[in-house]
């Protein structure tokens, strides 16, 4: 297997942006190429992810972006997998690479979702669940979450203020990300009056409906060292799954997809957890960034929640997590949030994050997972000299 590397990158801003999804996704493509210094006509393959296009009723994206790129010939492949699309796009193309099949790929996500209001795209969030046995019940993602926050709480005596501390730090951070949802700080007071969503959830413990695009350019060795003086290598890139209906698990406050695939992608790359800098997880909830932290082993069992409180989790604390906002404030537009993660860490990785910088980051983590765990994606990356 050959080595992967990250050689360019692109994100729109995430929020509720006019143009469409189309739009935006032909953007970031035509951006991240630009900054891999390559040409379009280079690129063998494509991987699209577009997981709730029938909202703007247009399916088969990719096709249409190749055209617009000017590379109508170039083999395109869509790829659905919930909130995980487009990591699981990613590690399609890594496979490409890595085998040799391809030496340039180009991956995309996105996701327009602003324009449905709240009932329908809660609608459109609830079939990445089993939606027979769960969404038909009136189960939303919100209400399963919050069924594995105080499974989380009663064994572990995780708090409400440890959740609280997870939302105020990723609030803070997106106050340096020019490109964030949300970028404005909130108090612990702002916290505890917002409105209850699903006990212990408030408010802000919620990701938003974000509109948005991210795109990455990967590539072989040689052709990154021919066109790169700061490398990043994709050093492992892990899929992993687990029992998609929340009620069939022996346990709820663990995603056993994401453990199994984070100890894969250690194992591959001879990296351990304790050698991470910084982690971009899939906080969809605040729960969720704490279960992440865990699963993927920057923390005990059980600590995660300890962990946030305490600072550990901050831009210069043990592990900076979520430097870029997460899903909670970066925001969360389905599809694009894989791809947005390797693009957080590629900034970071080659010291160009600006005020959300992380000091001396030399190996960084990707996390993120479709519904409640079922798919799961798990990227490391470093830095190499």
């Amino acid at each position: 297997m050959r080595s992967v590397f990250v050689i360019g990158s692109s994100m729109s801003r995430f929020g509720k942006i006019a143009e469409s999804g189309r739009e935006s996704l032909t953007k970031v493509c035509f951006d991240a190429i630009r900054d891999a210094g390559v040409e379009a006509s280079e690129i063998d393959s494509t991987f699209y992810s577009n997981a709730f296009g029938l909202t703007e009723r247009q399916a088969h994206v990719g096709p249409l972006i190749n055209s617009a790129l000017g590379i109508p010939g170039v083999p395109s492949v869509s790829v659905e997998s919930a909130c995980s699309s487009s990591s699981a796009a990613l590690h399609e193309a890594f496979v490409h690479v890595a085998s040799g099949l391809d030496d340039i790929c180009l991956v995309a996500g996105s996701e327009k979702l602003s324009h449905l209001g709240t009932l329908s795209a809660t609608t459109y969030f609830a079939m990445g669940s089993d939606f027979p046995f769960e969404a038909m019940s009136g189960v939303t993602f919100p209400g399963l979450y919050a069924n594995i926050a105080v499974a989380h709480m009663k064994r572990y005596g995780t708090t409400q203020e440890m959740l609280a501390s997870v939302a105020i730090k990723n609030h803070a951070n997106a106050m340096h990300n020019p490109l964030a949802h949300f970028r404005k700080r909130i108090s612990i007071s702002d916290y505890m009056e917002s409105p209850v969503i699903a006990y212990p959830f408030h408010l802000y413990d919620c990701c938003p409906f974000s509109d948005g695009s991210a795109a990455v350019v990967i590539a072989s060795e040689e052709k990154a060292r021919a066109l790169k003086q700061e490398l990043v290598e994709i050093a492992a890139s892990e899929r992993g799954g687990s029992v998609a209906t929340l009620q069939d698990r022996a346990d709820i406050t663990s995603i056993d997809g994401a453990v199994a695939a984070a100890r894969r992608a250690f194992s591959r790359s001879h990296i351990d957890p304790g050698d991470i800098d910084v982690a971009e997880v899939h906080d969809c909830f605040t729960i969720a960034e704490i279960i992440a932290t865990e699963d993927i082993g920057l923390f005990p069992k059980g600590e995660g929640g300890r962990a946030a409180i305490e600072g550990e989790t901050a831009i210069g604390g043990r592990v900076a997590v979520n430097p870029s906002g997460g899903l909670k404030a970066k925001g969360h537009p389905v599809s694009a949030t894989g791809v947005a993660q390797i693009h957080e860490l590629y900034e970071q990785l080659t010291g160009t994050a600006g005020g959300r910088q992380v000091g001396n980051a030399e190996i960084g983590i990707a996390h993120n997972v479709g519904a409640t765990g079922g798919s799961c994606s798990v990227h490391i990356l470093r830095r190499v000299r």
